[in-house]
């Protein structure tokens, strides 16, 4: 019995690794270049400090939404109270937040970023609110924003 509580605990502790292992870009110019290398979306999460917590706690968290961002997406967390961001970055992350249309806090935006001639394009693919139902529900609303 002991033992087969220990397997459990070991394979429930490894899908919570992976649900906290997971890698965002704060630099836009970072994640532009791995966006084009890779030839994936970016999947940016636009925040500020206190504010709603349930996309972080009931998406971000979870080992569905690890799985689905290592293989759809590269993903970039824009904090626009950061402190330590310099004016430069701050002013570039604000422009991006009223080009895309982004309102609200906090808001995720899926977009595509490529370049070309050292010029870089945006195609900005939608916004993906967040609804009831958890991170199941939340990555078939982005998978039908990325794959019409």
């Amino acid at each position: 019995m002991t033992r087969k509580l220990l397997i459990l605990f070991f394979f429930l502790g490894s899908f919570f690794l992976h649900s906290q292992n997971l890698v965002w870009k704060t630099d836009m110019n970072d994640a532009i270049i791995a966006s084009d290398a890779q030839k994936r979306p970016l999947l940016i999460f636009f925040t500020a400090s206190g504010i709603s917590q349930k996309i972080p706690n009931e998406v971000f968290a979870t080992p569905d939404f690890a799985v689905w961002s290592r293989d759809n997406v590269i993903l970039v967390k824009l904090d626009l109270a950061d402190t330590n961001m310099s004016e430069t970055a701050k002013d570039q992350n604000v422009k991006l937040k009223n080009a895309l249309g982004i309102d609200e806090l906090p808001q995720v935006c899926l977009l595509l970023a490529s370049v070309k001639k050292g010029k870089t394009t945006f195609n900005n693919l939608g916004v993906v609110p967040f609804k009831q139902g958890g991170a199941k529900v939340w990555i078939s609303d982005a998978n039908l924003i990325l794959n019409p």
